[in-house]
């Protein structure tokens, strides 16, 4: 129900597309925004900010008048001045760290999307490696790629945290079992809460390498178990005898039947008393509209980069697949950190 001009205003900003994000792109890159922050109220004109640069007038005039049709400056006779939306490209986090994602992980294999589409395979995971998934090369990802995919990853996750320890803990779980633990954040939150709680850490060998280091070095070897296990490999069983099991930003790495999947080897591994934690971003569940935006652009980076057949769910479809596999929802907690929700499941 917007108006027809805004409507417009969209389906132009679409149109140049390409343009729209080489341009911003490089206006923060060559240093122009931040030179046209800097200025403050009284801004600043070409003249002045081309010394500061290395590109010539010429340059700095068609990139600052891109900047006017996008949005990231506004001008007052012949001075530029920083604009709302430019001020939050360059200052707020949360846009720094999906810019700085799409930029380094995303945008070179993003022409591949109806390839990865078509074949049901992310066709631009080959712009980095050899792999079937991204999850196989996480831990030898070439930078920046892999800070910028570990910022993206752990500013969502990290935010939940402090809420989550609470919700896992309030039972006195003496063992807890991190499936796709990553780089290990949590596991140590947890064994810093608790101290004599003890973890285990289900991934791959890569992020299993990743975790042990940083466990090691924080002080608390011997109190976590780590399973090479790939839990798309039905040969194998997760291990059993855990008070809670907990993943975190983990099944959105997979397909439906995948989950489903997944979720029945938990049940396998789960006793009667046995807690089930979910932390996922559900774009049906956002807040605000930018929110469930960027999670729905986020499933195309599953598509052409991660695997190819995954995505941030709508969580009518999630929780299907939930009751499929054999478990009842029992709490359903929303708006957790940024964007999160964290369901408890049990056994039927």
């Amino acid at each position: 129900n917007i108006k027809a001009l805004d409507a417009l205003d969209r389906a132009h900003m679409i149109a140049f597309a390409p343009y729209v994000w080489e341009a911003s792109r490089l206006l923060i890159e060559k240093g122009i925004l931040p030179i046209v922050d800097q200025a403050g109220a009284q801004g600043i004109s070409i003249e002045e900010i081309v010394p500061q640069t290395e590109l010539s007038h010429y340059a700095v005039r068609v990139l600052l008048e891109a900047g006017l049709g996008i949005g990231l400056v506004y001008r007052k006779e012949d001075r530029y001045m920083l604009a709302k939306t430019g001020y939050f490209l360059l200052k707020n986090e949360m846009t720094r760290v999906n810019y700085e994602f799409m930029r380094d992980v995303c945008a070179e294999g993003a022409n591949s999307l109806e390839a990865s589409l078509l074949n049901s395979k992310p066709e631009g995971l080959k712009v980095f490696g050899d792999w079937n998934t991204l999850y196989e090369g996480l831990s030898v990802l070439p930078e920046p790629a892999k800070g910028s995919w570990l910022a993206f990853d752990h500013y969502y996750s990290d935010n939940t945290f402090d809420v989550a320890l609470q919700m896992v803990f309030a039972s006195e779980p003496k063992k807890i079992l991190d499936i796709g633990g990553n780089t290990g954040k949590w596991s140590l939150q947890s064994l810093r809460y608790n101290d004599t709680v003890e973890m285990g850490i289900v991934d791959l060998p890569g992020q299993l390498a990743m975790a042990e280091k940083n466990i090691d070095a924080a002080g608390f070897k011997g109190r976590v178990q780590y399973y090479n296990h790939n839990v798309l490999d039905n040969s194998l069983s997760l291990p059993e005898g855990y008070d809670i099991i907990w993943m975190s930003q983990f099944l959105d790495c997979f397909s439906d039947a995948e989950i489903i999947g997944i979720l029945k080897k938990c049940h396998k591994a789960a006793g009667p008393d046995t807690r089930i934690f979910i932390n996922e971003t559900f774009w049906d569940r956002q807040k605000f509209p930018t929110s469930a935006f960027a999670l729905q652009m986020t499933s195309l980076y599953f598509t052409t980069m991660a695997n190819g057949n995954s995505q941030m769910y709508d969580s009518a479809v999630f929780y299907k697949l939930i009751e499929e596999a054999g478990f009842e929802i029992i709490a359903t907690n929303d708006n957790i950190g940024l964007s999160h929700t964290i369901l408890e499941l049990r056994k039927k």
